[in-house]
């Protein structure tokens, strides 16, 4: 039984790094990732991970034991993952753009035996690296700090079976450690590769962080599983993101829906339609709500179908995707993956009819173990049958596809009726010249306590100018008066967390 308040079964499951040294066996020249000054084979990154096996091993760190990685994407933080799975540690990767106050809390949080630090590839890593007084690992693009001795390591079964801990993002409130096993990211690696038809032969697009279960499994743990290629970026940048499109023979291309907004932007700027990309054959976005109008903007724009998803932190994944040639004209995040279970649950708890809005509830083979160290938090999101409450809304059509509408914590009230605010960004960004949109309700006070105002944030493409009374014209078109916005304001950008997800709480401070 670990903290987290979730016991594992004993399994042989695969572990993490076993694809990785399959491929070292089986064809270790190939080249695997492919950075903006070369490349790396299998074997090259094998050396790393050798010698940074050596390094924890020589620092005691323990199965069980915590490694945390302040961290951009970087060969050596592949490496580090790996070598962590080899000695059966769990790797805690923290986005190196986090303030020193925020990092403190994961460092304390996760009880880490040891910090590294990407110095190399990150200028924030390199100062947090400096204030803790890291020195130079045995691989000089990483810093650790000292061998944290009271950290106290996990033992049992249970134990054994976790490969790392991802941070949640906090868009809504405190982070938590969700524990994320081998066998859960192993298997969706498995699942998204087939689902892609990703093999050897391909090149993923890998700027998203692998600090974020997005870039962990969705790219890591697939392009291990298939042994495909990695072009690796230490952050997203459109104009790099395109080059290797054009020139680098990337064939797969993937990102939350702000990702390719930011895309489409730089295109526009630019005065390009249709940018190449001779290679590319599958696009996919996930990590949030899809529109409309962005689906048919990036389609129009690659000339490939957009695929969806529908994944989080505490299912090691995805639950539902739409799979290489199951091309939905609808923004459905697709069909449930294999072995992963879901119900559309009222408040009540009981399973609701096919089309009608509730709760997602989920369990399977990639559903956390827990929060770590929070059996109170885990307790919280539980519930009987081993059914994970989600907190996200959704729907599930006739043909078994899922609709994801937004979150329970995020729905309005008003007026008596329910407003979900993903409906209402998807109006807003159907509008010409609005680029992103976010929505959130604010409580009213006095005779109108329990009613809640609906306030929009939106930004605009550049060069932009917003004519208010078309965009009242549009609303009135395509929402009911009581979810059109009360208040709308246009900001130069909105708060975002490393995997693009917008920061609704942050947004809240404004109010």
């Amino acid at each position: 039984m670990l903290d987290g308040g979730l016991a594992l079964s004993a399994t042989n499951a695969a572990r993490l790094h076993h694809a990785f040294d399959a491929w070292l066996q089986r064809d270790a020249g190939r080249p695997f990732l492919f950075l903006p000054d070369g490349e790396l084979s299998f074997a090259d990154l094998g050396q790393q991970v050798d010698a940074l096996q050596d390094e924890l091993l020589q620092a005691r760190v323990r199965p069980g034991d915590r490694v945390l990685i302040v961290a951009e994407n970087c060969p050596e933080h592949v490496a580090l993952i790996l070598a962590c799975s080899r000695i059966g540690a769990w790797s805690c990767g923290v986005n190196a753009r986090m303030a020193p106050t925020e990092l403190a809390a994961f460092a304390l949080q996760a009880d880490a035996r040891r910090v590294y630090y990407t110095v190399a590839v990150s200028d924030a890593a390199a100062a947090h690296a400096q204030a803790a007084g890291a020195r130079a690992s045995v691989l000089p693009a990483l810093h650790h700090g000292p061998v944290h001795e009271a950290a106290r390591a996990e033992t049992g079964p249970g134990a054994e079976q976790v490969a790392a801990i991802i941070f949640t993002s906090g868009t809504t409130g405190t982070a938590k450690g969700v524990l994320v096993s081998h066998d859960g990211i192993t298997h969706f690696g498995r699942v998204s590769a087939q689902s892609r038809q990703l093999g050897p032969q391909d090149r993923s697009y890998a700027g998203l962080p692998m600090t974020h279960i997005f870039g962990l499994a969705t790219l890591l743990a697939a392009s291990l599983h298939a042994g495909a290629g990695m072009v690796l970026r230490s952050r997203f940048e459109p104009a790099d993101a395109l080059a290797a499109l054009a020139q680098h023979r990337v064939s797969q291309l993937q990102g939350p829906p702000t990702l390719f907004v930011r895309l489409l932007a730089h295109l526009a700027q630019q005065g390009v339609a249709r940018p190449p990309c001779p290679h590319l054959r599958y696009v996919y976005t996930g990590a949030g709500p899809l529109h409309a109008g962005l689906k048919a903007r990036v389609e129009a724009c690659f000339g490939q179908p957009l695929h969806h998803g529908y994944g989080l932190s505490e299912y090691a994944g995805s639950v539902a995707v739409t799979a290489r040639g199951q091309h939905r004209s609808d923004t459905s995040a697709g069909l449930r993956v294999q072995d992963a279970e879901l119900r559309i649950v009222s408040e009540q708890g009981q399973d609701l009819p096919t089309g009608e809005t509730g709760e997602i509830w989920l369990r399977g083979r990639g559903l956390m173990p827990g929060y770590f160290r929070d059996a109170a938090a885990t307790a919280q999101v539980m519930r009987p049958g081993g059914w994970y409450a989600s907190g996200d809304l959704g729907r599930v059509d006739a043909d078994g596809a899922l609709f994801v509408v937004g979150r329970l914590k995020e729905m309005i009230i008003r007026s008596g009726f329910n407003v979900y605010p993903a409906e209402v960004e998807a109006v807003l960004m159907a509008f010409g010249g609005v680029e992103l949109a976010a929505v959130l309700g604010q409580p009213l006070q006095g005779d109108d306590a329990g009613n809640e105002d609906v306030v929009a944030f939106i930004t605009l493409h550049p060069g932009r100018t917003l004519d208010r009374a078309a965009l009242d014209e549009h609303l009135r078109q395509h929402l009911a008066p009581y979810k059109r916005p009360q208040r709308l304001h246009v900001l130069q950008t909105l708060p975002m967390t490393g995997s693009g997800k917008v920061l609704k709480r942050e947004l809240r401070t404004l109010l």
